[in-house]
């Protein structure tokens, strides 16, 4: 794992997490001793909505659209599902390994969260979550405690930190266009691409 090597995400099904607290991206308070992080956006209204941006938390799109290489065991709608986030070139990028904790893939809340195995830059969890609200807003939430854990993001904190934060902003920006896909079609000329 890490550098210049291929994880297998078959092999890692039995890996221990890199930290304790599985599944406290569920709790009302994220644990003390991470960094924590929460962004939260309404991303449109209606059922139509929640289901497009459902659908994309639940087929890896916000990881894809960083441009990261995706391998997985599964679905992240199912717990247990292993993932192999790869940045970079397939054989000479650096392999993100995580593990689905939770999942929730019915009703008005749909989403889930990973956790960290060992060859992760960080330690801790994050979680992808869309909530259809009773006014019918489609709120988009983003939760994770980390700490930095390999010896080279700890070498350079505040990249590590950026980086994240980046992450998240662009994650966030994919399931807003998520949400509007179909608006943007249903505005263009057919055949033509253009509005």
């Amino acid at each position: 794992m890490g550098l210049f090597r291929a994880a297998s995400p078959e092999g890692l099904r039995d890996a221990p997490f890199t930290y304790a607290e599985v599944g406290a991206t569920r709790a009302p308070e994220l644990p003390a001793g991470y960094l924590p992080g929460e962004s939260t956006e309404v991303v449109g209204s209606g059922r139509e909505t929640f289901e497009r941006v459902a659908a994309a938390i639940l087929d890896w799109t916000p990881q894809r659209s960083v441009g990261l290489r995706v391998r997985a065991t599964g679905s992240p709608g199912e717990v247990g599902t292993v993932v192999v986030l790869t940045a970079g070139l397939p054989r000479f990028g650096y392999d993100i390994p995580c593990r689905v904790v939770w999942a929730s893939t019915t009703g008005d809340e749909r989403g889930y969260a990973y956790g960290t195995l060992p060859g992760h830059p960080e330690s801790g969890e994050e979680c992808f979550t869309v909530r259809l609200t009773d006014a019918g807003d489609v709120v988009v939430s983003i939760r994770v405690f980390s700490r930095l854990a390999t010896p080279a993001a700890r070498l350079l904190p505040p990249v590590a930190r950026f980086v994240q934060g980046l992450a998240t902003r662009r994650y966030l920006s994919s399931l807003r266009r998520a949400a509007t896909a179909d608006a943007i079609r249903s505005t263009r000329s057919p055949g033509t691409g253009e509005r």
